[in-house]
């Protein structure tokens, strides 16, 4: 088994089950057979760009080779078109669900995708006598009649349709007492019981936590036998629970009884990542050297000779100046990251400028870090309130959770919890993806709060998002005495000032709300804990009323993409974080398309995602002219039925919009950015995003966040006017949305954020100058070290750089790491150890990837344990000179000098400062006794210092 993460082996796999990566096998016979069918192709119409790419792949093809688009050539190299009959057994029975409702369906796509086929030809995008890749339905239900069919529809109609009686079940939302005591009935009356549910042992526990005693074992289809009066779990999945009275038999399922079916999460240990930096370098980035300033990256360079060779990184700085880090010093290095647009000019070696740049920026993050700590002082100082350890109840309902939670999910909410039980008051950032599971995070906290007689505010950005979590939170608190309230545009004034008016009394626990929750007159008899949903949404004026609360009460934030600033003080360890990165198992990653907005494009699209039965997001977010983009949608897919929805809307109309939405009584949303933080809608697989270069990068990840929810392959087209200049800052974010498929990606996509936008400002204080002077990593190191002296009162300073020159060949070979950029990050990687234990596990690591490590790995693992050991001594350098290896003492070093020359009296000696080894004298094993001398000179510092 592989970590993916980690990249390190983590298990042993016994067998491997490896199936063809591609649906179509190429042999000798079928590629020849396709060229000869090929070259009958007209191509005389055809675009001379599109001419080109069909003959690229046809090349592509005779050679034997796979490439993206290689299924369009099925009907050529596998002429006998397979389909899904060809894999029946001979005595199969076919089930045909509403059969002539199908058979329509088909054979309007089948007209839809000839029409399609005669318009890319007419367009010069398709060649003239292509073979259509699908079959068509005529031969399928010819095929078809070698099996036994059974067509089964809703309801009566025709002559000769046996009715069998099926009725469906009640829904039961989550009410596991109701549904407890419906089954404990069924048994007593002898129905035949069988629960089917993706949560089986959950289940099990929880039925028989209510006196309900499912039989032991679990259903197999026709193996395992109904008894009346007996209940039977089973886990194959069914889409709803039915009722069949003649044969007394109640299926239920799980939507019937938590009315969703999730996917169930990925199980086993993920490991966790850590929240840092983790940006590449390419040639020509600019960096920061922590000791010499802003150049550029120009690449890596292998130096020296006689046996001696060492890599280093190579970069320029100004006037052509070059510099040489040696690779185990590259932790000195960072990627800049600067406080806006404007490109910093590189420094000057030898100048003094890099030094007087620094000192500018520690007085100003000293004066942040007054401000920061004025701030989180007050915190510390203020009494909040510690909340009592989880009760029953609240076990309850963390059981009642149909889902299994991810290892993240758990680790985070004990992270929370601990917050809570502290009497500081909470300030945690909980950055999440997309569907990842923050909202149930929210729903115990929330909880917590309530058990212990406090109130719960929860802030949302949109009236959208303010209904949904109101009918979550409801639906889960339903079975205890909690009063669930929402306060946003969908109440009416009088239900407003009937909610703020029991809100005062304490009559509510829970409320949510927009920005609304801010305003002078609401008032809370008891406030304990407020939850920010997508924080980075509130504007200026709201979030210093925040700021002012998080003074005194807890407060929970939840973000999938954190905003610069938000992140910014989290990675400088001002705000706490948590991160969640385990996605659900089933859910995949969303196909992202950048390209220039194009009619026919869009008529595609939609009229793709109309074929699979999905939904559309039509994202268009300037409401003055919203109405136009409805006609262009009505326009060029006719047959779609298209709704308009924006913020500007009535409350009631806009409520209205998406709930017909959510039924599914329309194809096409029409909308604003609204539904950046909206309903979840599992059928709406598909978003078009026009004028995506107008939006900012967060927006354009939660947009795409909106589809992609329900186990499908989703779809996101971010399209842009080619007509219209737009910002280079524009192009790198649509370059970022288009590079980050994987899911969990979000906090990835806020570095990503950092790096273009630069860092913004910090608690109000305009920080641009001092970020863009050194850059925001170090930036960040030099707030973290003036933060922490001044809480401790004494100096905090980043470890003065050690230089190190050993006669040895000390590098990562290319052959033992080919790629350019995967031996750079190792290098990285290795140079930011900072002990013994990091460093046996980076060995070990390295072994595991790469293989058994070669003499100048070995060596590169023993330059930098010559360097741990050196920066514990206190050492500034270790340098070879000639036959001699010379160390500086550090400055004020007051340990024996003549019980150092006694101990290693053959090989050693000290004067002025610096020790020198004989390296004639030490021989062979002159590296074992480097790493004796430089422990006692440690030791001997420490006993110094003591006495």
């Amino acid at each position: 088994e592989f970590d993916v993460e980690g990249q390190g082996s983590v298990g042993s796999v016994m067998e491997a089950r490896i199936l063809p990566a591609a649906e179509l096998i190429l042999t000798g016979e079928s590629i020849a057979a396709a060229d000869a069918a090929l070259r009958e192709l007209d191509f005389s119409a055809t675009l001379p760009e599109v001419r080109d790419q069909w003959l690229g792949d046809i090349e592509r093809m005779r050679s034997g080779a796979y490439f993206d688009g290689i299924e369009g050539f099925q009907a050529y190299l596998d002429p006998t078109q397979p389909t899904v009959l060809s894999h029946l057994p001979a005595d199969a029975l076919i089930l045909s669900v509403d059969g002539r409702r199908s058979l329509q369906q088909a054979q309007q796509r089948e007209e839809e995708l000839r029409d399609l086929v005669a318009v890319e030809v007419e367009r010069g995008e398709l060649p003239l006598g292509l073979r259509a890749g699908l079959v068509s339905i005529s031969t399928l239900r010819q095929a078809a009649e070698a099996w036994r069919t059974v067509d089964v529809a809703r309801g009566g109609g025709d002559q000769g349709a046996i009715d069998l009686g099926f009725e469906a079940v009640d829904a039961y939302a989550g009410r596991i007492d109701a549904f407890s005591d419906r089954v404990r009935t069924d048994a007593r009356e002898k129905a035949r019981v069988l629960i089917v549910t993706q949560q089986e042992p959950r289940l099990r526990e929880l039925l028989e936590d209510r006196d309900v005693y499912p039989a032991g074992g679990v259903f197999v289809w026709s193996q395992t036998p109904l008894v009346p009066g007996l209940v039977v779990l089973g886990n194959q999945p069914v889409a709803q629970g039915f009722r069949l009275p003649s044969q007394r038999l109640e299926v239920y399922g799980d939507t019937d009884l938590f009315g969703g079916l999730r996917q169930r999460v990925r199980r086993g240990v993920v490991r966790a990542r850590t929240a840092s930096f983790q940006l590449e370098f390419e040639p020509g980035d600019l960096i920061v050297h922590v000791d010499h300033g802003i150049g550029r990256f120009v690449g890596m360079r292998l130096m020296g000779e006689n046996g001696q060779e060492r890599e280093y990184m190579q970069l320029e700085y100004a006037e052509g100046d070059k510099l040489y880090v040696p690779v185990e010093h590259l932790e000195r290095v960072q990627k800049y990251v600067g406080g806006g647009d404007a490109a910093p000019r590189l420094q000057r070696l030898g100048s003094g400028e890099w030094d007087r740049a620094k000192r500018k920026v520690r007085e100003s993050v000293e004066e942040v870090a007054r401000d920061l700590l004025d701030l989180y002082s007050k915190r510390q100082l203020v009494e909040g309130h510690a909340f009592s350890e989880d009760g029953p109840w609240q076990h309850e309902l963390e059981q009642s959770f149909p889902y299994d939670e991810t290892p993240d999910q758990i680790r985070v909410m004990e992270e929370i919890k601990t917050d809570m039980e502290d009497s500081r008051p909470m300030d945690r950032l909980v950055c999440g993806d997309v569907g990842f599971g923050k909202t149930e995070l929210a729903v115990r906290g929330a909880f917590k709060a309530v058990m212990d007689g406090k109130q719960v505010a929860i802030l949302v950005p949109t009236t959208v998002l303010a209904q949904q979590h109101f009918l979550t939170f409801q639906d889960r608190f339903q079975p205890y005495p909690v009063k669930v309230e929402m306060l946003s545009r969908f109440r009416s004034d009088a239900e407003a000032t009937d909610i703020l008016r029991r809100l005062q009394l304490g009559e509510i626990d829970v409320v949510i709300g927009t920005h609304r929750l801010l305003q002078k007159d609401v008032r809370f008899k008891d406030l304990g804990l407020v939850i920010l949903d997508e924080e980075q949404r509130f504007g200026v004026m709201q979030k210093e009323k925040l700021k002012q609360l998080r003074a005194s009460v807890d407060v929970l934030s939840l973000s999938a993409t954190p905003i610069p600033r938000t992140l910014h003080m989290s990675l400088a360890g001002i705000r706490d974080l948590s991160v969640i990165q385990t996605p659900p198992e089933e859910r995949l990653p969303i196909k992202t398309f950048v390209t220039a907005d194009d009619d026919d494009l869009i008529r595609e699209v939609i009229q793709r995602e109309l074929q699979r039965g999905g939904q559309v997001f039509y994202v268009y977010n300037r409401v003055q002219t919203i109405k136009k983009a409805e006609e262009r949608v009505k326009k060029l897919v006719p047959q779609a039925r298209v709704l308009v929805g924006h913020g500007q809307m009535p409350e009631t109309t806009l409520a209205e919009v998406m709930t017909k939405f959510v039924k599914g009584e329309a194809d096409v949303l029409v909308c604003s950015t609204i539904i950046e933080s909206g309903l979840d809608i599992p059928n709406a697989n598909t978003i078009v995003v026009v004028d995506s270069h107008r939006m900012g990068l967060a927006q354009l990840y939660q947009l795409r966040g909106r589809v992609g929810r329900a186990g499908q392959r989703a779809y996101s087209y971010f399209l842009y006017n080619p007509l219209k200049s737009h910002s280079e800052n524009a192009d790198k974010r649509l370059d970022v949305i288009s590079e980050l498929h994987d899911l969990g990606s979000g906090f990835k996509l806020a570095l990503k954020d950092l790096e273009i936008r630069g860092a913004g400002n910090l608690l109000g204080t305009e920080q641009h100058g001092a970020i863009a002077a050194v850059g925001l990593e170090l930036y960040n190191t030099m707030l973290r070290e003036a933060v922490e002296s001044q809480k401790t009162g004494t100096p905090v300073e980043m470890p003065v750089g050690l230089t190190l020159d050993l006669p040895i060949e000390h590098f990562l070979p290319r052959e033992y790491v080919p790629d350019e950029k995967l031996r750079l990050q190792v290098y990285h990687d290795l140079a930011a150890v900072e002990d013994e234990q990091s460093l046996e596990a980076a060995e070990r690591n390295l072994a595991d990837r790469f293989g058994k490590p070669p003499a100048p790995v070995r060596n590169l693992l023993y330059a930098l344990r010559v360097k741990l050991l050196a920066r514990a001594a206190g050492l500034a350098a270790i340098e070879t000179d000639g036959d001699w290896l010379v160390m500086r003492l550090p400055t004020g070093w007051n340990g024996d000098e003549r019980r150092l020359e006694a101990q290693f009296r053959s090989i050693l000696y000290v004067r002025f400062g610096k020790v020198r080894i004989s390296l004639t004298q030490a021989g062979a094993q002159w590296k074992e006794r480097l790493v004796d001398v430089l422990g006692e000179i440690e030791r001997l510092g420490r006993i110094a210092v003591a006495v």
